[in-house]
């Protein structure tokens, strides 16, 4: 089987995805909101926009791996559901989409 050509977004897309995760799982219990996620996952992605957050944490949501607060209000608010946080903790398998690397 051929590789398949790098996707450099598709891969932006997926490691945003986990270092969200990584940083709710460090803000359990009380989950976190935008602004610090955002502050946090630009120390790896330093161009990452508000925009591009909200459509990760909709993703995060759709997959239930969140919970999700303040959607039509300024800020939004982020927390890990217990899925969540079994992936964080590589407790569970994870599903292709998010860019966990491999337990050490």
């Amino acid at each position: 089987m051929p590789d398949l050509p790098f996707d450099p977004e598709k891969s932006q897309r997926e490691t945003l995805r986990w270092l969200v995760l990584l940083t709710l799982n460090a803000a359990r219990p009380l989950g976190a909101g935008e602004t610090l996620i955002l502050d946090t996952v630009r120390q790896v992605i330093p161009h990452c926009t508000p925009r591009e957050l909200h459509a990760e944490l909709d993703y995060l949501m759709e997959r239930e791996l969140i919970h999700l607060e303040g959607r039509d209000s300024p800020q939004w608010r982020a927390k890990l559901t217990r899925a969540g946080m079994d992936v964080a903790e590589y407790t569970v398998s994870c599903e292709p989409g998010i860019a966990r690397p491999p337990k050490y």
